[in-house]
């Protein structure tokens, strides 16, 4: 975060040349950001300082693990890719008069720069970031809100060699026990050991399958 305070300035010739300093963040005052997606937020103490510059520019930087909200779209799952909101707004300070929110980089310079620190490890790749400014009216008040947009896409290795290849098995070998020239007695057996698989395999489905989603992937509705 970035913010001038015309009220805390000074001449570095006055004092020893000294242009910047660095002061615990509550000495002055600092704009209020609140996360509008948040459910659980843990924020450092360990970095709750500010460098203020001799010219009144006041620069932090804050460290925060978030827990946030997002709906999931899994109709194309296990190859679905999700955008969720992260919103940044402060609504004690309308923006047409006192508090205005924009964004210091651009956004390919913010997707490079989270690229870095995403860890590639896990079931979720990140694709994209974008972002939106704009002005939010409440109560008659209009505040500054600054929305990032993160896409990320799902790996879907692990689903398709436990799940999508077993299915697509099984359905071979009912065709080919179907159309085959076995008798009727090894066909009903071979039919009812494709029952018990395809069985075992609706409930591992239901297990895997996201179920925060109004609408139920292809897969599980097939």
């Amino acid at each position: 975060q970035e913010w001038m305070n015309t009220l805390v300035t000074w001449d570095p010739q006055d004092f020893c040349n000294i242009s910047k300093v660095v002061l615990p963040l509550d000495t002055y005052w600092a704009p209020p950001v609140f996360i509008l997606e948040v459910v659980n937020e843990q924020k450092s103490n360990k970095l709750e300082y500010s460098d203020v510059t001799h010219d009144g520019s006041f620069n932090t930087s804050l460290t925060f693990h978030v827990t946030t909200t997002c709906s999931l779209k899994i109709l194309k799952f296990p190859f679905d890719t999700q955008t969720c909101n992260i919103s940044l707004a402060s609504f004690l300070y309308p923006a047409v008069t006192d508090l205005v929110m924009t964004l210091r980089r651009t956004p390919d310079e913010m997707k490079k720069s989270s690229q870095t620190y995403f860890l590639t490890d896990g079931e979720w790749k990140f694709t994209n970031l974008s972002t939106i400014e704009y002005v939010e009216e409440m109560n008659d008040a209009q505040f500054s809100v600054v929305t990032y947009m993160v896409s990320m896409e799902r790996r879907p290795i692990l689903y398709v060699l436990n799940l999508i290849l077993p299915t697509c098995a099984l359905y071979l070998l009912d065709m080919a026990v179907l159309f085959g020239p076995s008798c009727l007695e090894e066909k009903i057996n071979f039919q009812i050991a494709i029952i018990l698989g395809s069985s075992m395999l609706a409930v591992i489905l239901n297990n895997i399958l996201p179920t925060s989603s109004d609408e139920p992937p292809l897969i599980g509705t097939h």
